[in-house]
């Protein structure tokens, strides 16, 4: 495999393209039950009959750890979004519909997201009372098994030159509440500064899921305090400041 065409660049990864091949290589930071559970989350989500790239293999290249995939032709959803800012509610509206197409599927080897997130609460610096009123209301919201994808943002999702969409990078996929999700989609939106889309996407979201807004306003604070474990200090306070947005009662 060659790796001299860098596509894209993130913390601790590259990403290459070699012809019909997307080669992800990660950073010595990486273990190796982290790649391997993210090329297994992949090829369960695989299963499902969604549009995502074909795994190809898992391997080690110079020592780090990597996962060959499908080459999907296309432009990003956020691409197509910054170029075309008149077609702006359409891709939103497009974007939500992929996202309800997620939902619908069910992956029941995936991890758990309510586990996840129990976790993730745990290692926060908040303090113990704030931990345990977060795993309370955890543990009183409704119990799901929708596939979720953990990352959903418009620059995850190829739109092919015949209008298909590809769904990228499941590293965080778990099955659980639908309404979890999308309060993590809004929050990143709103990380972006991007609050009128993150509005806008809630809008959508609601509507199309006949979901009440306040039901996943609920999920934020639990949603942030969980996102906020390995983010750089100032998205870490952004989040931190959601702990205590929306009421407990």
């Amino acid at each position: 495999m060659k790796l001299d065409n860098c596509i894209s660049e993130r913390i601790n990864k590259k990403i290459f393209r070699d012809g019909n091949k997307c080669i992800k290589l990660f950073d010595e930071v990486f273990s190796k039950s982290d790649v391997l559970n993210e090329a297994l989350n992949h090829a369960r989500v695989e299963e499902t009959g969604l549009n995502v790239p074909e795994l190809f293999e898992v391997t080690r290249i110079d020592g780090k750890w990597a996962i060959v995939s499908q080459f999907i032709e296309g432009e990003r959803l956020s691409d197509l979004i910054a170029a075309n800012p008149k077609k702006y509610d359409e891709y939103m509206e497009q974007f939500v519909d992929i996202q309800l197409d997620i939902q619908s599927r069910n992956c029941p080897l995936l991890s758990r997201l309510k586990d996840k997130m129990n976790r993730k609460i745990d290692l926060t610096d908040l303090d113990e009372t704030t931990k345990y009123d977060l795993h309370t209301r955890l543990d009183g919201m409704k119990k799901h098994n929708k596939l979720c994808h953990g990352d959903y943002t418009p620059s995850n999702i190829i739109i092919t030159p015949d209008n298909k969409p590809y769904i990228l990078d499941w590293a965080h996929a778990t099955q659980g509440n639908a309404s979890a999700d999308a309060a993590r989609t809004y929050l990143t939106f709103c990380l972006e500064g991007n609050i009128a889309g993150a509005d806008k996407y809630l809008d959508i979201f609601c509507k199309k899921s006949a979901t009440a807004k306040k039901y996943v306003q609920s999920w934020m604070p639990i949603v942030a305090a969980s996102q906020s474990v390995k983010k750089k200090d100032k998205e870490k306070d952004i989040l931190l400041s959601w702990v205590n947005v929306v009421d407990y009662e």
